[in-house]
């Protein structure tokens, strides 16, 4: 059976019905249909200029939001075509899952948190859904109201990482809808049995973690943050359960780290700048990729004899295998979004975004783009308006954030 064959005609389905092209040549399904309008939305070209770990600016090797994105897509694709799911919803869904995130990365994220509580909160998940839903520019409905890109069914729920509106998940700061753009998350959600999550959702955010995992690492090896010979494992274990594995041991994080040095590519001498150390770096970064998804792949398909797709199984991932990711992604995180330099960028970036969000909601339509001036005459009321302001400050890249800042209040951050 060919994986499109497992998507009945309601996960095809458009919030707006689409007639027919009259010329496509090729033909195309609604799922690759639905990969060509995110590739192609002004939001996936932002990302390129939107911070990943470190700025996009800072150097020309690190990776942006859409170089990160376009590997989550690939780790995505493939796992779902070994689980003999649809690929393009999975790989659509890796696209397109950071389109919400605003400037700065997650230190943008936490302040727009703090910033919107009047209007409902800020989530870069919530705010993907708004943006294919709502902000991005494709199609309307005959009353006029926009649906933005106006996606399948099954796609946008593979978008839906959290699919539960705030405070109604196992963590506060963490959902994946607002009060305002319900109506459109309840009508992709309708098959859902309750908050699960559909099996391509899963891919995409276990692709993520993958991907930033190990890229992470890569980039902060060769901009000289972290020499992977050398770890400190007692800074590093604090750092993995502070940010993501609270209950670890360190004898099960040590045996990961074990694991992970068994490796045949994991390096026994420093990065040293040279083109035979920089492909050994990459051999190792494909090496843990194939890793985990492998051991994800025979996971899922011991405890499911599927078919992998939509609610027919879940994604499987060993603890084993988690705790190997988890301890990547602390190695990153003390090393590299940790030191004392970066933190003050992250003070100097979330003054900057509080100054503009306050001079964008005290200059109302006229300091806003036309779309969010629109929304902003469109609001009933003073959460509304914050709720456009938020809006056009996330859509906003880091280096029009800082230009938009200096017009509107003068300064800058770095």
């Amino acid at each position: 059976m060919d994986a499109t064959d497992l998507y009945d005609d309601r996960a095809r389905q458009r919030l707006v019905a689409e007639p027919p092209k009259r010329v496509e040549a090729p033909v195309r399904t609604a799922f690759e249909r639905d990969r060509a309008r995110v590739v192609h939305a002004a939001s996936s070209r932002r990302l390129a200029a939107k911070t990943q770990v470190v700025g996009p600016a800072s150097d020309d090797f690190v990776r942006n939001r859409l170089t990160h994105s376009l590997e989550v897509a690939q780790v995505a694709r493939d796992l779902s075509r070994a689980l003999g799911s649809q690929p393009d919803i999975a790989e659509t869904a890796a696209l397109a899952h950071d389109l919400g995130h605003p400037p700065f990365g997650h230190n943008g994220e936490r302040l727009l948190a703090e910033l919107s509580e009047a209007c409902g909160g800020f989530e870069g998940n919530a705010q993907t859904l708004r943006v294919l839903t709502r902000l991005e520019a494709k199609t309307f409905t005959e009353e006029g109201r926009s649906v933005g890109l106006n996606l399948t069914r099954a796609t946008l729920d593979a978008c839906t990482k959290y699919p539960w509106p705030r405070g109604a998940g196992p963590d506060p700061l963490k959902f994946g809808v607002y009060a305002d753009d319900r109506a459109i998350f309840d009508w992709l959600r309708e098959e859902a049995p309750g908050p699960r999550r559909c099996l391509e959702a899963q891919v995409m955010d276990l692709a993520d973690d993958v991907a930033y995992s190990v890229h992470d690492v890569e980039d902060g090896t060769v901009a000289g943050h972290l020499d992977l010979t050398r770890l400190d494992t007692a800074a590093v274990w604090e750092t993995l359960r502070e940010w993501y594995l609270p209950d670890a041991v360190d004898d099960e994080v040590d045996a990961a780290l074990v694991r992970l040095r068994g490796v045949g590519s994991w390096p026994t001498a420093p990065y040293d700048g040279s083109r035979r150390s920089l492909a050994a770096l990459k051999n190792l970064t494909s090496d843990l990729i194939g890793r985990f998804c492998g051991a994800v792949q025979a996971a899922s398909f011991a405890a499911s004899d599927g078919p992998m797709a939509r609610y027919a199984a879940d994604l499987v991932v060993p603890r084993e295998t988690w705790v190997e990711i988890t301890v990547l992604k602390a190695v990153a995180a003390h090393y590299v979004m940790q030191t004392p330099d970066r933190l003050t960028i992250m003070d100097r970036q979330r003054s900057l975004l509080a100054e503009l969000v306050e001079a964008m909601v005290a200059g109302g339509p006229g300091v806003l783009d036309r779309p969010f001036a629109d929304d902003w005459e469109a609001a009933a009321d003073d959460a509304g308006r914050l709720r456009v302001v938020v809006d056009q400050v996330a859509s906003l890249t880091d280096a029009s954030a800082v230009d938009r800042h200096a017009r509107l209040v003068g300064g800058g951050a770095g």
